[in-house]
């Protein structure tokens, strides 16, 4: 049975699949809510820039998600305790994809992702005290050739429309998956290896 560690951490996130991987590990965490809908917080620009490569794109997300989580601890004035973010990018050809705006986007990343291979980017990062530190995770995702029906069947069961490239490799679409190279963990959206480096590097014992 894990047992959970001291102290206590604030996830910057709504992601109920970096909860269950924080838990995984035995981390104990409180959730730094954001009131901004659908945004995690609306301070944060999510915007692609323009040319800005993926990996620049998810790292600036992932540490303006960090600095929001403090100002909110500053804010409703909270015991202070470090701040874990993290955002997840999916990469096709040079480009961008985050979450589809509605079924039919996700169709259409699905339809290109079809037969592919791609590449999943999570960036975590951890602040206190003004001290903020950041790691990377790159994975590739390989995608059997799907048929247009079964991604429309997958698509309305709803499981696609709040996730990084319209899918999620721990649901259904799992069995879309031939290859991956990486984290899966980093796939998921917390990549737990560099999570815990960061968590060791700011004195949390794991």
């Amino acid at each position: 049975m894990m047992v959970s560690i001291e102290p206590r951490i604030y996830l910057a996130s709504r992601s109920p699949r970096r909860r269950e991987l924080l838990a995984q590990i035995g981390v104990r965490f409180e959730l730094l809510m954001f009131r901004g809908v659908p945004r995690e917080d609306a301070e944060v620009d999510e915007s692609p820039l323009e040319g800005e490569r993926p990996e620049d794109y998810v790292v600036r997300v992932t540490l303006a998600k960090a600095q929001a989580g403090v100002r909110r601890i500053r804010e409703r004035h909270l015991i202070p305790h470090p701040v874990l973010a993290a955002d997840t990018t999916v990469e096709v050809d040079g480009g961008v994809i985050g979450k589809p705006e509605h079924e039919a986007d996700a169709v259409a990343i699905l339809q290109r992702l079809s037969g592919r291979t791609h590449r999943v980017l999570t960036a975590v990062a951890l602040s206190e005290n003004g001290r903020t530190e950041h790691l990377l995770s790159i994975s590739e995702v390989r995608f059997r050739t799907l048929g247009h029906d079964e991604i429309r069947r997958y698509v309305a069961g709803g499981e696609p429309l709040d996730k990084a490239g319209a899918y999620g490799i721990q649901g259904f679409a799992a069995v879309f998956v031939e290859e991956i190279r990486g984290s899966y963990s980093g796939i998921m959206g917390l990549p737990l290896h560099e999570t815990a480096q960061l968590l060791r590097r700011f004195g949390y014992p794991i």
